[in-house]
């Protein structure tokens, strides 16, 4: 990259999906993941589809996963036609050690491997106080949230990563930093997942790096209840005036598994607009 230029702060109109500016050398550095195989859990909407677009428009050919086929195969027809790299889809319950091992494979058979995983899908099937939750419910969040990741990552190791390397990508949530007692054990899965991010960085490294990030507020339907109601007085709590948006935890994504980021292993990177200061 060319060290020439004042600095430019900002983005310029128009720039396309993964180019980000450099603000110290004043050029344009593009992300790109070309030749790279991405699976995303959680594929169909919000964060995780966003992902999926953002990497498959960056080169990447991308196997979507979600539970439900046919919201899957609206967001591939978007991106197909967006003109973007192969994408494929497998439904897949994300909690379902089965389910992440057919998929797993299936995408290692489309694509002959996997370079990068996301681990996006989660749930919350309860809110109120965390003393009163049931056990069916409290087992479902614990198998979606913290489980499921470690088998998926398990399946990617073993069937494509510890021969090729890779990176793997856990969504966290600030809610693993903090305490919210009305969604409290969605919360303690999240803070699981951010230890579990670091003891797998040190155990599969150096081939496979494994980060975290941890969204605040983002505008996406799993979080409706939490912010639709009164958006405007929930925006003005957070520092940068702003909820997030689903791009906003995608361009961190495409930046954790590219190259750029190929010396960052076992971090947590807070994308949530200032909300925890």
């Amino acid at each position: 990259m060319p060290l020439s230029g004042p600095p430019r702060p900002g983005r310029p109109p128009g720039q396309p999906p993964g180019v980000t500016g450099s603000v110290r050398y004043g050029a344009w550095m593009e992300l790109r993941l070309d030749g790279k195989v991405a699976l995303v859990t959680g594929a169909s909407r919000g964060i995780g589809r966003e992902i999926a677009e953002l990497f498959a428009s960056s080169g990447a050919d991308v196997m979507l996963s979600s539970r439900k086929q046919d919201a899957l195969e609206a967001a591939a027809a978007s991106m197909r036609a967006a003109g973007t790299g192969q994408i494929d889809v497998f439904a897949a319950n994300a909690g379902d050690p089965e389910a992440a091992a057919a998929c797993v494979a299936a995408t290692i058979e489309r694509f002959g491997r996997v370079d990068i995983l996301v681990n996006n899908a989660a749930t919350n099937p309860y809110m109120g106080p965390m003393i009163d939750i049931d056990l069916p419910r409290l087992d479902k969040t614990h198998d979606v949230n913290l489980r499921g990741p470690f088998v998926w990552i398990q399946e990617c190791w073993r069937r494509s990563m510890k021969t090729h390397g890779g990176v793997i990508l856990n969504i966290s949530s600030i809610g693993g930093m903090t305490v919210e007692t009305s969604i409290g054990h969605y919360n303690v899965t999240k803070a699981a997942l951010i230890h579990l991010t670091k003891s797998l960085a040190k155990d599969l490294a150096p081939g496979v790096r494994v980060n975290a990030i941890s969204p605040g507020l983002v505008k996406t339907d799993m979080a409706r209840a939490l912010w639709e109601s009164n958006e405007e007085a929930v925006s003005k709590m957070v520092p940068l005036g702003r909820l997030g948006e689903p791009s906003d935890i995608a361009n961190a994504a495409l930046f954790l598994a590219s190259d750029a980021a190929s010396w960052i292993t076992g971090t947590t990177t807070v994308v949530d607009g200032g909300m925890l200061l």
